[in-house]
């Protein structure tokens, strides 16, 4: 029982309508909880997928670019002749007050911005592996961030609806009890008196 609490019949309407709102903040909180879980759940097999995929794609670009390296010598001249990426595009989603970020991005052509003559095929396929970890990784850095997100939230929200269920609702139903039992008294207490009084006038 909180020691500022007045035993008032206000009060204790203030108390029962802030009770209600809390049970319904806690249910809701549950509610987004379950929701971005399910959410999470349903994006690891994707992230574990393209985690595979993109070791494997930047094992082979690495090694395309070591044998481009071993025959043409260091390809770091011609590697500067290629421009710039500059086709990422950055949205948001909004999911149960979460905002989900949405990567997009203008695939361009696979354009050779380099002289064939300086080059060998060896270096092309390099350059189309790389292409592809590119990609790969536009699509993991969207998927990464959205389960940081979604997993920070879940914390949040398990942590206010623990909050709302070990603290704020028990001193709730203790002050709301002590109110009420206070208030019961007064009234047996009233009705005693409403009693004795009446006697007195009848003259029992």
């Amino acid at each position: 029982m909180s020691a500022t609490v007045v035993p008032t019949k206000s009060n204790l309407m203030v108390l029962k309508k802030t009770q209600a709102l809390a049970r319904n903040g806690q249910e809701l909180m549950d509610r987004k909880k379950n929701i971005l879980v399910q959410e999470m759940l349903s994006m690891l097999p994707k992230v574990n997928q393209i985690r595979g995929k993109i070791s494997d794609t930047y094992r082979k670009a690495y090694q395309a670019l070591q044998e481009a390296n071993i025959t043409m010598g260091i390809v770091n001249e011609i590697a500067m002749a290629i421009p710039v990426d500059d086709g990422l595009h950055l949205n948001y989603r909004n999911l149960m007050g979460v905002d989900i970020p949405m990567v997009t991005h203008d695939p361009s052509n696979l354009r050779l911005s380099y002289g064939l003559r300086s080059t060998n095929s060896k270096f092309d396929y390099a350059y189309q592996m790389f292409q592809q970890v590119r990609d790969l990784t536009v699509q993991l850095a969207e998927i990464d961030n959205i389960v940081y997100r979604l997993a920070n939230e879940i914390r949040k929200s398990q942590k206010r609806s623990n909050a709302l269920k070990n603290v704020v609702l028990p001193s709730l139903d203790q002050n709301i009890k002590y109110i009420t039992e206070i208030l019961e008294e007064r009234e047996r207490e009233e009705f005693t008196r409403m009693k004795l009084i009446k006697k007195t006038k009848l003259g029992i």
